[in-house]
């Protein structure tokens, strides 16, 4: 039997507030010693009273917008009632029937291997609400009574701002899931409302993955994934889920209702707890803070200042700099590579070099030798050791003739190891291109002389030869030889040589 697959997310973004969802204390808590990020609102201690935090309402609603979600005039915050260890209040304030933002959509290339083309994936809501506590585990040490394991409570997380993003069940592949996700991701971003850091829990995603015969429109039993903590975890246990639960029904087994984990090492998901039965949060609107009101003005204040997103600088890179989709498509990834790009195309138009011509050479090293140093370190482009003023000013040495594209890899390379500037490292190291005519015919005369029979191949008319020559000249010259002169004197040397002989 054929089935299709359904898949929902819902996306967590911790949202970048200088201070916490509901109390005063500083968000940047990542860094911070364990519980010194606190107090009594965020302990949850009798008698304290919560205040929204202005900026990450607006956040959401920034985001909802470009989201293109409706605004409702209305909203509120709700308790929402669960005893987990984490939970420092025994609830959490969110919200529950009135969120922030209703009803938007991403739009998505789409999965190629099922050919639908162009896909919208609907947003159910955009809502707000304070993140829980850490746990940390420690199952191999020995607690104070003898026994083995024990667990610690960081309540620094505790309270800061928190935004969900819930998509509707629209999503049929793992792929359509990863591109749903890096637009989300991309989205956030490029907005500043948050560093969307999935390392550090930033940017956290739960899935809901079911399938059922191709055809159906009724929903099949659907399992929760929750701990991926990368896009390629994201796929990889989706794909594992949908897998696993095809063989279920295939062995004439019925999917049960539960939470599942992903276990990276394992590639897997585990069984964590049954919702057999739909969990009954109990939610009441929170009686310490007042309905909000968002009216229009506001809204439109808000939907002025977005900035350009990635869909629009993609287009704009296609038409005003006539980069290639694949190229542009690549640049806005994240808001940190467009704009490193963009400053230097502003850098090298004021070099009076022509702007497509300088858009796609610059796109060529960020995209190649850049980005290989970087996926080396597992760096992002913001923490470059290259910044566009020395990314420009190396392609300005490639302008002037004193360094090959060759010779330019090798000093950015080096540039990268020290931060240094190209033309300091090319006077200290000597890299400098050489454009002397009797330096090169000395290698050009070196390498006919050795390579007898690339001469005789020449000579029998095979062109090729002179390039392999020139090959050899460059390695003579460590590649400083200035390309197109190097295979001038090649070719003389070699029709010198055919004259002799013939």
């Amino acid at each position: 039997m054929q089935y299709e697959t359904v898949i929902g997310l819902e996306v967590h973004v911790q949202l970048k507030t200088r201070s916490k969802m509901f109390c005063g204390c500083p968000a940047d808590y990542q860094a911070a010693e364990p519980n010194t990020r606190t107090c009594p609102v965020c302990l949850g201690l009798p008698g304290a009273l919560p205040v929204i935090n202005r900026s990450a309402v607006e956040y959401t609603v920034l985001t909802g917008l470009a989201l293109n979600c409706s605004i409702p005039e209305f909203t509120k915050f709700d308790r929402k009632n669960y005893p987990y260890p984490d939970l420092m209040k025994g609830y959490q304030i969110s919200q529950y029937d009135l969120p922030l933002a209703l009803g938007g959509y991403v739009d998505i290339a789409g999965d190629p291997a099922l050919d639908l083309g162009l896909r919208s994936i609907g947003v159910e809501r955009v809502h707000l609400e304070e993140d829980v506590a850490k746990l940390q585990h420690f199952p191999h040490a020995i607690n104070e009574d003898g026994g083995e394991g024990y667990s610690l409570v960081d309540v620094n997380r505790s309270g800061v701002a928190l935004m969900e993003i819930v998509s509707k069940p629209d999503m049929r592949s793992p792929e359509e899931a990863r591109q749903y996700l890096t637009s989300i991701h991309s989205l956030v971003q490029y907005l500043g409302v948050s560093t969307g850091n999935m390392q550090d829990g930033n940017f956290r995603c739960d899935a809901n993955v079911s399938i059922r015969p191709a055809g159906s429109d009724v929903f099949g039993t659907r399992t929760e994934v929750k701990n991926m903590n990368s896009f390629r975890a994201v796929y990889q246990a989706l794909e594992f889920e949908v897998e696993r639960q095809k063989r279920v029904i295939g062995d004439g087994d019925a999917v049960v209702q539960e939470t599942r984990g992903w276990i990276e090492e394992r590639e897997v998901t585990v069984s964590q707890r049954s919702k057999e039965y739909a969990h009954d949060y109990r939610y009441f609107p929170e009686p310490d803070l007042p309905p909000l009101r968002i009216g229009p003005e506001k809204v439109a204040q808000l939907k002025a200042a977005l900035p350009e997103l990635a869909p629009q600088r993609k287009a704009r890179f296609q038409s005003e700099l006539g980069l290639s989709e694949y190229d542009a498509e690549s640049l806005v990834g994240s808001r940190a590579m467009a704009d490193y790009f963009e400053s230097t195309v502003a850098l090298r138009n004021a070099t009076a070099v022509d702007r497509p011509a300088a858009a796609k050479e610059i796109a060529n090293w960020m995209l190649g030798d850049l980005a290989r140093l970087l996926n080396q370190d597992h760096r992002d482009i913001d923490a470059s050791p290259v910044t566009p003023e020395r990314l420009n000013d190396l392609l300005t040495l490639i302008d002037d003739g004193t360094l090959s594209t060759s010779l330019a890899k090798t000093v950015l390379d080096e540039m990268y190891a020290s931060g240094g500037d190209p033309a300091d490292i090319v006077q200290a190291q000597g890299l400098g291109q050489i454009s002397d005519t009797g330096a090169i015919e000395d290698a050009v005369a070196e390498a006919i002389a050795a390579n007898p029979k690339a001469v005789a191949d020449y000579i029998s008319g095979k062109d090729t030869a002179a390039r392999f020559l020139m090959g050899q000249v460059m390695r003579l010259t460590r590649g400083q030889a200035q390309p197109e002169l190097a295979l001038r004197l090649v070719q003389e040397g070699l029709e010198e040589e055919k004259a002799r002989q013939g």
